[in-house]
């Protein structure tokens, strides 16, 4: 029999970092009941295949995700290779452009191999929704419709929004909540997490499995994570995140980049510091920012890849910024590349630091050149787009990229 921690302990847990759980008397029955029995609850998490590479935002719910699995119960990731070809109309103020199910199914395993950094593989349920959304007759998917109204659906903000504003709603977009919703009944969820825009979703699988005579799914959901501008919500378009394969260095550097007031709710979403000493911090950060901040990067690094590679990241800083190899007031810029790329010699000349990019290349090959503290000597070396980065040419000219 498992055995499982008490139910205080469990819900502490669970109640970390949370913007609703719906209702949250149901939920502690359940855990009563699967610790009498020894019998884990089933926690289903749905993803979007849309999105495959994810940054620190998205991982806000697959770490809440990983607390259930480290608290004992079964935790199914379901890849909506189906309802990705639907197009999830959350937050949209048009209808999204389809997918194939073959474009769903190669972001869905780039969206595994990178969740799994977060998740524990051994403990993992992985399904897809095409093996059971695809085999729906008309008939079963006409019966599947009849259990909503049309009414329920305007509930919606963003339908509602669209519908007001004139805008065309595709009746596709209604079966998107009644798919996700089939996926809990036919996992049998006792628990759905999701962000704070998937609620309507989420409620939906609820109603679903009342009407199939199950036991309804408690709902969870996260917050959306502001991005390192401590404003918008994370994303890369914004050039605001974090990815979860960043390199320790850039992960460090970018999260000293965001603002006091942002501090302490990554604390509580995007790390693993001990639940009970959060409350300590507030008064740390009013105190002491600067260094609470440092803090916080290292505890973001440690959770995608080790207290090793923490503390390496801070001292490559340290040696870059604090030690004064580099003045504290340079000039920053924003490049436009071309494929992901941007020719360093170009980037020279570019910049003034050189006449013409043979004397770049020569400036190169003479070991007068560096990139975030690493002494370039190849001439034909490409500055990769993404993550900031500090160039010295010469003794004195050093520039900032900032994308």
């Amino acid at each position: 029999m498992n055995q499982f921690p008490s139910i205080n302990e469990q819900m502490d847990l669970i109640r970390r970092g949370v913007s609703d759980l719906i209702p949250e008397e149901e939920l502690v029955k359940k855990l009563e009941r699967s610790k009498a029995t020894g019998k884990p609850i089933v926690v289903k998490l749905g993803c979007d295949p849309s999105r495959p590479d994810l940054h620190i935002g998205h991982a806000v719910i697959l770490r809440k995700m990983r607390q259930f699995q480290d608290l004992g119960h079964h935790a199914i990731l379901i890849i909506g290779d189906f309802t990705g070809m639907i197009g999830d109309p959350t937050g949209k103020s048009k209808t999204r452009p389809p997918l194939t199910l073959e474009e769903t199914r190669i972001n869905g395993r780039t969206y595994t191999e990178q969740a799994v950094k977060i998740l524990d593989p051994a403990k993992l349920e992985i399904l897809h929704n095409s093996d059971w959304l695809g085999k729906l007759t008309f008939e079963e998917v006409v019966k599947l419709s009849a259990k909503f109204t049309v009414s329920q659906m305007m509930e919606r903000d963003d339908f509602h929004k669209r519908f007001n504003q004139e805008i065309p709603i595709s009746l596709h977009e209604f079966l998107y909540p009644l798919a996700q919703a089939q996926d809990s009944v036919v996992i049998k969820a006792d628990v759905e997490l999701g962000g704070t825009d998937q609620k309507f979703n989420l409620l939906m699988g609820r109603e679903l499995q009342r009407a199939n005579g199950q036991e309804p799914q408690c709902i969870l959901t996260m917050p959306i994570l502001e991005g390192t501008d401590g404003v918008e919500k994370m994303s890369k378009s914004l050039n605001n995140y974090i990815g979860i394969t960043e390199d320790p260095f850039d992960m460090y550097g970018k999260t000293l980049s965001i603002p006091d007031s942002s501090i302490y709710n990554w604390f509580v979403l995007c790390t693993n510091f001990p639940t009970g000493q959060l409350a300590g911090l507030k008064d740390q950060i009013s105190s002491d920012p600067r260094n609470t901040k440092r803090l916080l990067a290292r505890e973001i690094v440690k959770v995608y890849y080790s207290e090793a590679e923490a503390r390496k990241a801070e001292e490559k800083f340290d040696t870059m910024f604090i030690k004064k190899d580099v003045p504290d007031d340079i000039p920053e810029v924003t490049l436009t590349y071309s494929g992901g790329e941007y020719s360093l010699t170009q980037f020279l000349a570019d910049q003034g630091f050189v006449p013409s990019k043979g004397e770049g290349k020569r400036l190169i090959q003479g070991g007068g050149v560096s990139v975030n503290g690493e002494k370039i000597t190849d001439p034909n070396y490409l500055l990769k787009e993404g993550g900031e980065k500090i160039v010295k040419a010469g003794k004195r000219n050093f520039v900032k990229i900032l994308k």
